[in-house]
């Protein structure tokens, strides 16, 4: 189990949690209420109000446009990483596609669509596949010509050398594509519910706020943080199962220079001086 990992990545946000509780001790400000306040409010809208609903419905979509994302991605990926012709043919196609923002969409998309979970599905999808197609091929062609021709010199056939070899080879930048599409499927989870849905954190958020709520709405704010980062967590848990032999890998030591003796040294032992 890869606790050092984790560690170091839960030591800066205890931290800033331990500043933020001392520091809103008895705040009387109505913006910035007592971080116990806004725990007390998180926990009681999670046992008696409506929270865990919109806490699953906003997962779900998460969960689902993340997944389909990384299937389509990665597939698409590897067939344009390794067929150069349609490398090409894709390219300016695929520069075009990751330079539009994915938020400009959000109301086209419910205009069209409506504002249940399908919408918000694709729309996460959407945003997510583009890291997750440009990563996957950046990890193809990144794989050493030599593992090629070794793997055509044995004759292996295509099938199994794309699950034994061109796979395992681009699999650290596919996951770490995902990771960059984890924290766009958050972001546009919220703003596609804030925009139209009538559940959802987002949805949560934007209610509370109009109803000058601030308790509720720091803490569906940090609810939103909580699942970003538990979700964080737990791909970093799948990475390091997956690529063990790519995190254990023994770091390259370098060699210490050889010290050149001084001529007059040279001379005394030799006789010649280099």
């Amino acid at each position: 189990m890869p606790w050092k990992p984790i560690l170091r990545q839960l030591w800066l946000p205890a931290l800033v949690f331990a500043v933020l509780l001392v520091a809103t001790a008895g705040s009387t400000s109505f913006y910035f209420p007592p971080l116990t306040d806004v725990l007390a409010t998180l926990w009681r809208e999670l046992l008696h109000g409506g929270l865990v609903s919109d806490l699953w419905f906003s997962l779900r979509n998460i969960l689902l446009g993340l997944a389909l994302a990384t299937v389509v991605g990665t597939g698409a990926g590897l067939a344009i990483g390794e067929v150069r012709t349609l490398r090409l043919a894709t390219g300016p196609l695929l520069d075009f596609a990751r330079a539009t923002p994915t938020v400009g969409f959000v109301p086209v998309i419910i205009l069209t669509l409506g504002i249940g979970s399908g919408p918000k599905i694709f729309l996460i999808f959407l945003g997510s596949v583009w890291p997750i197609l440009l990563n996957t091929i950046s990890g193809v062609r990144a794989i050493g010509p030599a593992v090629y021709e070794t793997s055509r010199g044995y004759r292996i056939p295509w099938p199994l050398r794309l699950r034994r070899v061109i796979l395992p080879g681009a699999l650290p930048q596919i996951l770490a594509g995902i990771r960059v599409a984890l924290s766009i499927a958050v972001v546009l989870m919220v703003v596609s519910e804030i925009y139209g849905s009538p559940v959802g954190l987002g949805n949560f958020i934007l209610q509370s706020g109009s109803s000058f709520h601030v308790a509720e709405t720091w803490a569906g704010t940090i609810l939103i943080g909580i699942v970003g980062y538990g979700l964080s967590v737990l791909l970093l848990l799948v990475e390091h199962r997956l690529l063990g032999w790519y995190h254990e890998r023994a770091p390259r030591v370098r060699s210490p220079r050889p010290v050149r003796a001084a001529p007059s040294e040279i001379e005394e032992s030799n006789g010649v001086v280099v």
